[in-house]
């Protein structure tokens, strides 16, 4: 190889280091960054005195000054980000690592490489030769699996293995989690971040108008019998037939058709990897398919009693809403009650809908 060849990629990668501390550190200006704003490393420092407005706003200007550098697109960074977050909530102990704005965690064997005498290894040459994940993003010359620069470069050095495609990025997240699961919901969190290019999608609905019309109770864990003993995985709310039922949140339309225990049900998957799903529906809003996003309170399908038998039975108990929610561990799901959420999101509405009115009396 000639010399010629080596010396622009060691320009461009002293470039990109040099570029993402600048940012970062607010050693020249930058759009990605504003002077009233905390830089990455000092905000993870001081997490507990930042509002959640404040970290989504840290956090985005991060993916930004990443993807300025990368050409990553930055929504593809907040996605896998917000994958990893949603991950340590189920198993905190496993991924254990100081406060920082970034989720994204990588074992020692991982960052460091897996033949690396020195677990804790921080020299960005010697991660190399061991095929370490860790790079210096900040320029500091160290590779710090805490910092929060080092981490995001780190993962976006990885995906620019594989190219800038679509097709490429799912390729390098099969590569890197080795399950279609991950694959899914990292795409899915991609999609709604680009579409409404922002962080702060943390909005929710009720999943009925509010009104006098319905009615409901915890009823999480009851038996059921039809199709063999099994018990309630959700909270009936019991309404007219034809009632609207919207969205709980900002999602994607992960599932909609007929299944016998639940009819007619549409299943959403929101940006905290929950499932939240709606059945026994009479029908679905003619224009909603799978993959298209879903806003809080949007109408996806109306209240009825289908299910219990083949395709279009109707009929076999009162009208209702079956729904319930269900989290993802990464490998499997498992339900929750329901029942506290909807209780809230219900006096929420109530308060925002009694304040609307004052306000225009």
């Amino acid at each position: 190889m000639r010399l010629s060849d080596i010396k622009p990629k060691k320009a461009r990668r002293s470039l990109i280091c040099a570029a993402a501390a600048a940012i970062a550190f607010g050693a020249v200006a930058s759009p990605a960054w504003s002077a009233s704003s905390p830089a990455p490393t000092q905000a993870a420092e001081s997490q507990d005195k930042l509002s959640r407005e404040e970290m989504l706003i840290s956090r985005k200007k991060l993916y930004e000054s990443i993807s300025a550098v990368t050409h990553i697109p930055w929504y593809r960074l907040a996605a896998i980000d917000q994958y990893e977050h949603t991950l340590t909530k189920v198993h905190p102990k496993d991924r254990s690592h100081p406060p920082r704005l970034t989720g994204i965690f990588m074992n020692e064997p991982v960052w460091s490489g897996m033949f690396n005498p020195d677990p804790n290894d921080s020299n960005p040459r010697s991660i190399s030769i061991f095929n370490g994940y860790g790079r210096d993003g900040s320029g500091d010359g160290q590779a710090d699996m805490n910092n929060d620069i080092d981490v995001l470069y780190s993962m976006a050095s990885y995906l620019l293995r594989y190219g800038q495609s679509e097709e490429d990025f799912s390729i390098a997240l099969w590569e890197y989690y080795h399950n279609s699961r991950s694959v899914q919901r990292i795409r899915q969190f991609s999609k709604l971040y680009e579409k409404f290019q922002t962080l702060d999608l943390s909005g929710h609905a009720f999943p009925l108008p509010i009104s006098d019309s319905y009615a409901y109770r915890s009823t999480w864990g009851t038996g059921r019998s039809w199709g063999g003993y099994r018990i309630h995985e959700g909270t009936d709310i019991f309404a007219p037939y034809g009632m609207p039922v919207r969205s709980t949140c900002y999602g994607i339309v992960e599932l909609k058709g007929w299944n016998p225990f639940g009819g007619w049900r549409i299943g959403i998957r929101d940006l905290e990897n929950r499932y939240h799903y709606y059945a026994h529906l009479q029908g679905f809003e003619k224009n909603l398919n799978q993959g298209d996003i879903v806003n809080p309170g949007q109408t996806i399908g109306w209240v009825g009693s289908s299910g219990y038998g083949k395709p279009g039975t109707q009929g076999k108990f009162p009208p209702h809403l079956h729904y319930g929610i269900y989290r993802d561990s990464g490998l499997v799901e498992w339900s929750f009650d329901p029942y506290p959420l909807l209780r809230h999101w219900e006096t929420e509405e109530r308060q925002a809908i009694k304040k609307k009115n004052k306000g225009n009396s």
